[in-house]
């Protein structure tokens, strides 16, 4: 599937160890929810909590933050219809991958890593063992990433600076594969938006947990305007006109304000704003903006069985991907049923002649109509009628792009036919989306 088209995949995950932060919502979150909106784009984001275990041993915590990370993405405006939303741990065909990458996956490979080189490091100024404290889990933790992106043949990956080597290895093993086994995977590109905003925090420095400088995003209104009172502040009295770059107040105000908005607050600025005034007119800015949300997101925490009836939901779209995608890799690579040959298992795809294909009609009653045929003639998918040749279009070009995953929402489109195995269907759908892809 080409980029242009309407089937263009951004996918990303969100480890599930944290409350999130104002730094957070405006640095992925914000940003992330409008992309979700774009047209041409399908978006799959899901709650990394298989990662979530190699940073955290603390059950409760990697519930609770399960929890209040999805919480806040379904406030902030993610539209779980719209979108492929969804718990990592909920979809088995995600670990499955994550093992076939391991056998074709050099240690080489996994040794430049900068997360396991740092360990290294870290262990070697302790005159520690180069390993010690180095988690099987932590080591393979790029080939599970692979795996997040390469089950969903995910087209690009938004990812700061930091992670672009994480999807160069994960094209690496995408690669390998395909070149072993034939091109089943797509090789992702990077997602890169230098004009994402990183939030300074209350002391200066970047807005981080680890640095215990942050801003709840959804804590209470009097919680953020005690939190926001105590951005730390230069020394300059009220009448002295201030700095607005070296202001940390004034750069999360940025953040949240429109082009003219920032201006009159730089005005204010050189013009001697007191200090605990701008502070107060931040406060009433990023509640403008977060205010709404909050009662959504304390709803949503408060009945955490709507929370995970949605995600539920979005494991079903999301494995009406996986399932069939797994299907064919495990065939691909051997693991097939004893009386099959590897004649019958699905080869790599090559060229258009090798695959099934739609045939649009018009009929003797005036209407229009679709099939979907086997190059030896056999049809796989006969369609009911259409009162008009787009609406017959239309359905075609979502089997082609989606392949199995539009199938339950377009079923009485079909005419039923028990003649037909459901893995033969799905495996030339799912050889047609992967044609398209290429």
């Amino acid at each position: 599937m080409s980029s242009s088209t309407a089937s263009r995949r951004v996918l990303t995950g969100i480890t599930t160890t944290g409350t999130p932060h104002l730094g957070n919502y405006v640095g992925s979150i914000r940003a992330s929810v409008r992309a979700s909106r774009a047209p041409g784009v399908q978006s799959f984001y899901f709650l990394a909590d298989y990662h979530a275990l190699i940073k955290c041993d603390d059950p409760e915590r990697i519930q609770r933050s399960t929890l209040e990370i999805a919480s806040s993405w379904l406030a902030a405006g993610l539209d779980p219809e719209h979108v492929v939303f969804y718990r990592q741990s909920d979809i088995p065909e995600i670990p499955e991958l994550s093992w076939f990458l391991t056998c074709v996956t050099g240690k080489g490979l996994l040794n430049r890593a900068h997360a396991y080189k740092a360990m290294l490091d870290k262990n070697a100024a302790a005159g520690q063992e180069p390993d010690h404290d180095v988690t099987a889990g932590l080591f393979m933790y790029p080939v599970l990433m692979a795996a997040d992106i390469l089950m969903f043949d995910a087209h690009q990956v938004p990812v700061g600076r930091d992670q672009i080597q994480h999807l160069e290895m994960a094209r690496d093993m995408a690669s390998s594969f395909n070149h072993l086994y034939g091109e089943h995977l797509t090789l992702p590109e990077v997602l890169i938006d230098d004009n994402v905003a990183l939030l300074p925090g209350l002391d200066g420095r970047k807005m981080s947990k680890s640095y215990d400088n942050t801003i709840a995003l959804f804590g209470s209104q009097a919680q953020m305007r005690k939190q926001i009172m105590s951005i730390v502040t230069d020394s300059r009295a009220p009448g002295e006109p201030k700095d607005t770059e070296s202001s940390a107040l004034f750069q999360i105000y940025r953040a949240f304000a429109t082009d003219d908005e920032t201006a009159a607050f730089a005005r204010a600025f050189d013009e001697g704003i007191a200090w605990g005034d701008a502070k107060q007119v931040l406060f009433d800015r990023i509640d403008q903006e977060v205010g709404p949300m909050r009662e959504r997101y304390a709803h949503l925490t408060a009945h955490p069985q709507e929370v995970e009836a949605i995600l539920l939901r979005g494991a079903e779209k999301a494995r009406a991907i996986a399932t069939p995608k797994m299907r064919v890799l495990r065939r691909a690579v051997g693991l097939r049923a004893l009386g099959s040959t590897a004649a019958t298992a699905v080869a790599p795809v090559r060229t258009k002649g090798e695959l099934a294909s739609f045939k649009q009609y018009r009929d003797s009653d005036g209407r229009f109509y679709f099939k979907l045929t086997e190059p030896g003639g056999r049809v796989l998918l006969q369609s009911n009628a259409f009162e008009s040749p787009r609406d017959a279009g239309n359905v075609v070009k979502r089997l082609q792009t989606e392949g199995v995953a539009a199938l339950p929402e377009l079923t009485a489109h079909f005419v039923p036919n028990d003649t037909v195995e459901q893995t033969d269907l799905d495996d030339a759908l799912t050889r047609l989306v992967l044609h398209h892809a290429g």
